[in-house]
């Protein structure tokens, strides 16, 4: 039985893919975990040579799986869809743009089994931009605030128990919100939860997508329908 599905969504990642793939490969290989996890990548209809990366890397490595989205579907999509093809216990998501350290994902796996989800939050945000570190302290705050919790991130590689995760499919955007969408539901839902403390390194190339005007509006869409659904409606799942 497989435990752990790892869901890599990757736009335009041809300079990290690879590295971020094999760096985790071997973490999970050296931890005694590949025998009992997948990695899926998802190739979001990149304009480079990610696909091509996508596929070596799946003839080389016996637990990773390719699938080619024929236009762009956004990272909420590639999630949903992971969680659909995932045969893991548990399901989680690692970028493919090599930020987040394979030591920090393996110390937050590590954790699985204490909780019916496993929170890391950045805790060296000083090697971000100051404007990314006050948009994403806002945005933390805002939801905080919104809903009544006391999270410390709510975009972190969250590990989430998969028959939890397909209780809420339906109800999760394709924007960047979808990791705060899910992790409000499942909270205000009862289900419990542990945080851990990660670290991340400088982003190869700079500028995060996540900043586009078209993906921040598509946020701000999701949190307010996700308001509605909390707070006014206040629909819930059974844990």
């Amino acid at each position: 039985m497989t435990k752990l599905s790892i869901i890599i969504p990757a736009y335009n990642e041809e300079r990290g893919l690879a590295s971020a793939v094999n760096s985790l490969f071997s973490l999970l290989d050296d931890n005694g975990m590949s025998n009992d996890s997948e990695i899926l990548i998802f190739n979001d209809c990149s304009l480079d040579k990610t696909g091509e990366i996508a596929g070596e890397l799946a003839q080389r490595i016996n637990i990773v799986k390719v699938f080619h989205n024929k236009k762009n579907m956004g990272l909420g999509f590639n999630f949903r869809e992971g969680v659909r093809q995932s045969k893991g216990e548990y399901v989680t998501w690692f970028p493919g743009d090599n930020e987040n350290l394979p030591q920090s994902f393996v110390d937050t796996v590590s954790r699985i089994g204490e909780a019916d989800i496993i929170i890391p939050y950045t805790d060296n945000m000083e090697v971000r931009p100051l404007s990314r570190r006050i948009i994403s302290r806002v945005y933390t705050d805002m939801n905080n605030l919104f809903f009544g919790l006391h999270l410390k991130y709510y975009n972190g590689l969250s590990v989430y128990r998969r028959d939890l995760l397909l209780s809420v499919l339906s109800k999760i955007s394709d924007s960047f919100a979808f990791s705060a969408q899910i992790l409000i539901m499942l909270l205000k839902s009862g289900a419990s939860f542990v945080e851990v403390p990660i670290k991340i390194q400088s982003k190869p190339g700079g500028k995060s997508s996540a900043f586009r005007i078209k993906n921040i509006i598509g946020v701000i869409k999701a949190i307010i329908t996700l308001f509605w659904r909390i707070n006014i409606k206040r629909e819930r799942i059974k844990i």
